[in-house]
């Protein structure tokens, strides 16, 4: 399915688990060779301190890590300054995500093609404290976030919130 140039920009998210130990993901997918994918892999060669873009991969030990295909690249939004946030991202969560991309090729949403490209960014809580959690939110938040990405948006979500606009609220907006 995703061997369609027509993929290339879809963005989709999604949210796994329950707080503290929930993750939130965007997810931009890309065909090599287009805008979206250049854009994509400068971010992954432009690191900040705190966040460090990483081809997912997974596997028992080093150095047998097998990247996941389509190749997928994640990059944490909260800044993983300490020890245990970067074993949770960089552990649990990038396991997570490898775990929901296959998913997502073995419901046949994705193909396990080379030329796309997959880019995730994921929020942990910095409160979260269970890896096996962070782990199954990843990789929920990652199927459905593609799911998304390569479906479209629910039609009823979208109606919803066209209807409700007025009524909206954030958790972040406290105004009137």
């Amino acid at each position: 399915m995703t061997s369609d140039p027509s993929i290339d920009g879809a963005i989709g998210q999604g949210w796994g688990g329950r707080a503290p130990n929930g993750t939130h993901v965007n997810v931009v997918l890309a065909r090599r060779g287009s805008a979206t994918a250049a854009a994509l892999l400068t971010a992954f060669t432009s690191p900040s301190p705190g966040h460090t873009p990483v081809l997912v991969c997974v596997g028992p030990d080093q150095p047998s890590y097998e990247a996941v295909l389509p190749p997928t690249v994640m990059m944490n939004k909260v800044a993983a300054t300490d020890e245990r946030y970067q074993t949770l991202t960089w552990g649990a969560a990038q396991l997570g995500i490898g775990q929901g991309v296959l998913d997502a090729v073995a419901d046949k949403l994705l193909d396990p093609d080379p030329a796309t490209l997959v880019f995730v960014a994921i929020w942990v809580d910095p409160e979260a404290s269970d890896e096996t959690a962070v782990r199954k939110a990843g990789r929920e938040a990652v199927r459905a976030a593609i799911g998304s990405a390569v479906g479209g948006p629910d039609a009823a979500a979208v109606a919803r919130l066209v209807r409700e606009r007025d009524t909206l609220t954030n958790p972040f907006y406290s105004g009137e």
